[in-house]
């Protein structure tokens, strides 16, 4: 739209997302192995990242390294976000401004994409530098659940806030919220992807748009604890005729994030 009007300025462009978005809100099974090429190596990408985490390494560095391994290993360009987060910072979904240095028992939260081919990937992992405290532990396992009850909500005809709901049921039963209250879920619990990094579906309080077969998005429903830290679990859903379906494997747990036997 945008190359369009400045190549020929002469003429009157009206702009067609409003057509052009429906048609690619469910992905073909060729859109779906694109984007499934796209995770599977920033997973990789993240795996890699954790195992160059050390006491005083600066999350610029860790940007720095996202870059390199994603363009080393196919990516379109440089990541266009390369979020890198330790500490009380990891409670701010978008992140801060500033650079951090990562200290014994921080939690450390990454969220990257790259495209492949044009396609999106996105995945987020939060674990802690060093052995977890308790209250670390017990805000991961529930993001945990949340994560878990959004995928066994998702299914063909199933509105998408629906899904946004579920999390947030487990999140309250916890004490935490009630709503966009923090601390707890301020923020939706997932976007669509594909061409864009952000996309319908949106899993967010009234969008009544029905769940169906092809349509790809993110379950992220972080939990932020201003002062303290946040967690955020981002794993992909394709929804399939046969029930919902994991681009990636989600965390087994904060001791075991890459879900490394052993």
């Amino acid at each position: 739209y945008d190359a369009l009007r400045q190549a020929a300025p002469g003429f009157n462009y009206v702009n067609g997302a409003r057509i052009t978005g429906p048609c690619r809100i469910k992905k073909s099974a060729a859109e779906v192995a694109l984007i499934q090429h796209a995770m599977d190596i920033t997973l990789e990408v993240q795996a890699s990242a954790a195992r160059i985490m050390r006491e005083g390494i600066t999350t610029t560095e860790v940007q720095q390294f996202l870059s390199d391994a994603h363009l080393k290993l196919g990516a379109d360009s440089v990541p266009p976000f390369r979020i890198v987060l330790f500490g009380e910072p990891t409670a701010y979904p978008h992140g801060v401004p500033y650079p951090q240095v990562l200290q014994e028992g921080d939690m450390i939260l990454i969220d990257v994409g790259a495209t492949f081919d044009g396609y999106f990937s996105d995945i987020t992992r939060s674990y802690v530098f060093g052995e977890p405290s308790q209250r670390q532990r017990e805000i991961w396992d529930l993001e945990k659940k949340a994560q878990s009850a959004v995928f066994a909500t998702a299914g063909v005809g199933v509105p998408a806030e629906q899904l946004d709901y579920a999390a947030r049921l487990v999140i309250e039963s916890a004490g935490l919220g009630p709503g966009y209250s923090v601390p707890g879920l301020p923020h939706r619990a997932g976007h669509g992807l594909g061409l864009d990094v952000h996309e319908p579906p949106y899993l967010v309080k009234g969008n009544k748009v029905e769940l169906g077969e092809g349509m790809c998005f993110s379950n992220e429903p972080m939990i932020c604890v201003y002062g303290e830290f946040g967690v955020r679990l981002e794993d992909h859903i394709c929804i399939t005729d046969d029930g919902p379906r994991w681009f990636t494997e989600p965390s087994w747990s904060i001791d075991n994030p890459f879900n490394l036997d052993g």
